[in-house]
Order: structure tokens, then sequence, then C-alpha cells
């Protein structure tokens, strides 16, 4: 389920909840709704509150914690091909295949990340396809090198191209992470029924119910921006080309 879907129904949900807050004020007997009633309807919606802000809070960090590490990966994967490159510059012209391939290869890459129009998934799935790693790892196995220099050069571009593949893979793993379903109901349920208790003695006119939609959408938007974020090569909240292009501009000199 995409991340506008799962907002539009934390806002649903929440929203319906002080609704029905609302409208229990029109059916309960009027015992009910004595200050007795509500000092201990204040209580019960003071510990949903506090509750449920400690937990989106703790989502967002760890969220935005997840989107750091995936666009900090790609970074440094930006910053490994360009030391390849100039790697197999230094070793001589019998690497000036494989600076090409490793060129094109990053620049094939480029645009599977981040086509013009992306769909849902497409940036996590293209990290999956076979790539070129393989075979310039092949085609630096293959380098003879002839002094200690070279050997230098080739041990280490090596020990890139490994960093490189390994990257690829982890940042497979991290695109996506979602909240687990059943963390999201009981959070929901938990601001519903928050809003409830909002509702249940809230005035019934026009300022009343835009505070309480206003609330409902900040608190939708929270869990909007988790999940969101939870996917960090697609959607609204995406990490940025400009590192990798940078990096593709910088082989290309």
């Amino acid at each position: 389920m995409s991340a506008w879907a799962i907002g539009l129904i934390a806002l649903g949900c929440v929203y319906g909840g002080a609704l029905l807050g609302l409208g229990l004020q029109w059916v309960l007997p009027e015992h009910h709704l004595q200050e007795s009633s509500k000092d201990v309807v204040k209580l019960v919606t003071g510990l949903l509150a506090t509750l449920s802000a400690l937990v989106l809070g703790l989502l967002v960090a760890s969220a935005k914690t997840a989107f750091d590490e995936v666009n900090d990966g790609f970074k440094q994967n930006a910053a490994r091909i360009i030391v390849i490159d100039q790697a197999l510059a230094r070793y001589g012209p019998e690497a000036k295949d494989i600076r090409v391939l490793v060129r094109a290869a990053f620049a094939a890459r480029l645009g599977q990340l981040f086509p013009e129009r992306r769909g849902p998934g497409a940036g996590r799935d293209a990290l999956r396809h076979q790539s070129s790693v393989e075979e310039i790892q092949s085609r630096v196995d293959g380098l003879a090198p002839r002094t200690e220099l070279q050997r230098g050069l080739k041990s280490r571009v090596l020990a890139l191209i490994g960093d490189v593949a390994q990257a690829r893979w982890l940042g497979y793993e991290q695109a996506s992470s979602p909240t687990p379903p059943a963390f999201l109901v009981v959070l929901i349920s938990w601001l519903a029924a928050m809003f409830a208790g909002f509702g249940l003695f809230a005035p019934r006119n026009a300022t009343a119910l835009a505070a309480l939609a206003l609330g409902a959408l900040a608190v939708s938007t929270a869990i909007f921006l988790i999940e969101e974020m939870g996917h960090p090569l697609d959607g609204v909240i995406a990490i940025s080309s400009a590192p990798l292009r940078d990096a593709l501009a910088v082989l290309d000199q």
C-alpha cells in the first residue's frame, strides 16, 4: 500500500474518531457528560496523546535515520567510482577500456535509478537488476601489472569494486523499510480514540470542527512522512540524484 493511501486512511480514521466523539454528545445520557466524567476522559486522552507522541517521534527519527543511511550509501558509492576511475587512470593505458566501461556502466545505472518517469518501486528494482560490476571486476582481474605501483592500484581497485557491489545490495535491502502493518493499526487506533475523546466534549461549531480537522491532518501527515521516508528511492520524499550526476560529470572529464 502506498504512503498516500496509508496517510489518507489515517486521516479518515482519526477525523472519524473526532466526529464519533461529537456524535456521542447527542446519544449519551446527561450524567455521562458531567465534570467527573470529563476529568476521566481528559486523563485517558492525555495518556493516549503522550504514548502517540512518543511513538510518532521514534518512528520519524527511525525513518529519517534509514533514509539518511541510503542517501549516504549512494554518496559513498559515487565517491568510490571516482576513486576507481582515478586509480585506473594512474594504472596506465592498459586500463583505458576499463575506464570507458566504468563510465558507461555508471551512466546506465544512474538512468535506471533516476528515470524521467519513475513508477512505484522502480528505483529499488533497478538495484536488483544485473549490473556491470562483475564484468568490470573480471576485466580488472585480467590486468597484468608490471610494477609495484600497478599491483597496488589493481588491489585497491578490486577492493573498491567489492565495496560497490556490497553497497548495491545493502541499498536494495534498505530501500524499502515500511512500518509493520500491526504497528500502524495500533497507532492509528490510539489516535482515533484520542480524537474521539477530544470530540466528546468539544463544542459543536465550525471552529471546533476545523481545529479537530487540523489536528487529524497533522498526525496523518506525520504517518505519511514515515511511510514516504521508508521508500527513499520513490515518491515525493526521495534521495537526490545530484551526487551521482556530479560523479558522472567528473568521470566525463
